[in-house]
């Protein structure tokens, strides 16, 4: 009789690069004879991959190992094994705040999980692997998708070289480090066979891909390699940092038929005094234009941000900036963080602390600001075409997103029609709120990725100082 293969259960919480570690851990054990189930009613290992970044995350990781305790208590896990960045980021004080794991190992280990399960399973004592970080990847073939086979994350580098006051990322995620471009390639080949026709290309900062391998800039190059590759029909950037947006990135973008003209680049404010405070680059007035120069080589390019409100010092005239700021930049996209005051970080002690009463005034000013300005830009698509990726199907809609739309962030296009999930169809918008879009599926040809220049569609007019 063949013996049953040990049931193991991973819980992902955090972002979309935790959602790569996990199905790297997931192939790993895959290929070491271990059946991933995450609906088993018992399970030989459970598996928590945890996020640390703001302190709302590190809450949710320390109750749901909590919650995983108390499923080996019952019977009805075996070990629990506590990995990831807050195991990284709290180290031996994780095992104070949320005792009772088996395992507490750092982040960047994916490639010898099977070797941690083994060690976890072999022995009584508890295994503590918190070292400095230093990302191992993950053999290509033994990545287990967890997601829809049509669209997925590829991560290109891990940990950054930036030193933003407010983040904890660098402390735990460790400095800058490129996966190799001959990897990251094969990696989207090996996607492709699966059927996969979406890849987003996800870092900390993709403009500084391949500068610790290379000794320059290489993601002209890698957008290059990426958009030969059969099967692939998008490809989208996850996340830009604003100076290193060099012209030979935008003409990249501009060019190449499959990257899509969608811009994710937090800036996290305007006011030169607050990002001076944050060690952030520039200021709105060089936003400003940087944006007219990506709407001018590529017209319908969607612009997504994202700001943090309540930072240390923010003044009412300091905010007041960012309002009008975003009044002229007419962004596609903008999302907002109330600021979060955390430990390890230049930004906890700073003088002038926010109240959480004027944060929350300043979020909500913030949003109903943007609401408007995407509804607007929202109304300016109906009548014009898009190319949209179906996900689902609902009744009588299509839903899917556009080259506007990342997964789970953004909007989405309900669109009437006839395909299945995972078909690129063109559609003609002809309705709009601020944040979706409706739309009716055309018979127009679908061409490359979809994307024609409409003057028409430029957001503004040239962008002018504050």
């Amino acid at each position: 009789m063949v013996p049953t293969p040990p049931k193991v259960r991973i819980i992902t919480l955090g972002c979309a690069k935790n959602e790569v570690d996990s199905e790297e851990i997931a192939g790993v054990l895959q290929s070491a004879g271990y059946a991933l189930d995450g609906q088993a009613k018992r399970t030989a290992v459970t598996i928590i991959n945890t996020c640390g970044f703001l302190e709302s995350a590190r809450d949710e990781s320390i109750k749901t190992i909590k919650e995983a305790v108390r499923d080996k208590q019952a019977g009805r896990t075996g070990k629990v094994i506590v990995a990831g960045c807050l195991a990284q980021r709290m180290g031996a004080e994780l095992m104070k705040a949320a005792p009772g794991a088996d395992a507490y190992v750092g982040v960047g280990q994916m490639a010898r999980f099977h070797e941690i399960v083994a060690e976890v399973q072999e022995t009584r004592e508890q295994v503590f692997d918190v070292t400095p970080p230093h990302h191992l990847w993950a053999d290509v073939p033994t990545r287990a998708r967890a997601g829809h086979p049509w669209s997925a994350y590829l991560k290109i580098s891990e940990g950054c070289d930036h030193r933003c006051t407010f983040c904890t990322i660098p402390s735990f995620r460790g400095g800058h480090q490129s996966k190799p471009i001959e990897r990251v390639v094969a990696e989207a080949k090996h996607l492709a066979r699966q059927g996969t026709k979406e890849i987003n290309l996800i870092a900390q900062d993709v403009t500084q891909y391949g500068y610790d391998l290379y000794q320059e800039f290489t993601l002209p190059k890698l957008l290059r390699e990426l958009n030969d590759i059969d099967g692939i029909e998008w490809i989208r950037l996850l996340y830009f940092y604003p100076n290193r947006l060099t012209d030979e990135v935008i003409e990249a973008m501009a060019t190449l038929p499959k990257v899509l003209n969608y811009i994710d680049i937090p800036l996290q404010h305007v006011h030169p005094e607050t990002l001076r405070r944050m060690k952030r680059p520039w200021d709105g007035e060089r936003y400003l234009k940087l944006f007219e120069k990506l709407r001018g080589s590529m017209p319908v390019a969607s612009i997504r941000t994202t700001f943090i409100v309540g930072f240390p010092g923010e003044t009412d005239a300091e905010f007041e900036s960012l309002l009008e700021f975003m009044k002229v930049a007419r962004l596609d996209r903008v999302g907002a963080f109330k600021f979060s005051r955390e430990p390890s970080t230049p930004s906890y002690d700073m003088p002038d602390q926010i109240s959480n009463k004027v944060k929350n005034e300043r979020y909500d000013a913030l949003m109903r600001v943007q609401q408007t300005i995407s509804h607007e830009i929202n109304m300016q698509w109906v009548g014009k075409s898009l190319d949209v990726l179906v996900e689902a199907t609902q009744e009588d809609w299509l839903i899917g997103r556009s080259h506007r739309d990342a997964p789970e962030i953004d909007g989405l296009v309900f669109c009437s029609g006839d395909a299945k999930p995972g078909d690129i169809i063109s559609a003609t918008v002809n309705g709009a709120e601020p944040y979706d879009l409706y739309a009716k599926q055309s018979q127009i040809p679908v061409k490359q990725n979809g994307l024609k220049p409409l003057k028409a569609l430029r957001m503004s007019e040239p962008a002018k100082p504050l």
